[in-house]
């Protein structure tokens, strides 16, 4: 079992949220440390950053999923394509917890933001207003 921290379309209630067959963990999480958050492309794709001590700390829900749910998100996030997300493993804290935890998350890099179009950045959540503007590539 693996826990992910979501930030946008994965979380409980938004639109990706049926790709995610985790079991929610209580309480509220952020990043420890600030990230820059983006609203990305035509598709309004929200994209973590992985530019640490930039941005906002990021608000988002930690689940914990076994690795076929593990995988289910991995393939939504397209972790094999050159443009994809990238999983790597960050600390998020809770309100309900003292101390950090270690957790997966799906981040892109500072280049994919440098190349990519109509960006916005958020100040550190990601919220059904946005998710609104979502879509799927599916559509």
């Amino acid at each position: 079992m693996q826990q992910v921290f979501v930030f946008g379309t994965l979380k409980q209630g938004f639109p990706n949220h049926n790709c995610n067959s985790g079991m929610r963990l209580s309480g509220n999480y952020h990043t420890l440390q600030k990230y820059p958050l983006y609203i990305v492309g035509e598709r309004f794709s929200p994209w973590l950053i992985l530019d640490p001590g930039k941005g906002h700390q990021v608000k988002g829900q930690v689940f914990t999923v076994d690795s076929a749910g593990l995988a289910k998100m991995d393939k939504l996030e397209r972790t094999d394509q050159a443009d994809g997300y990238r999983r790597i493993e960050l600390a998020v804290v809770s309100d309900q917890l003292t101390a950090p935890i270690k957790v997966f998350a799906y981040v892109k890099s500072v280049n994919q933001l440098q190349v990519a179009k109509q960006t916005v950045e958020l100040r550190g959540e990601y919220l059904l207003e946005h998710a609104l503007l979502y879509s799927s590539r599916s559509r």
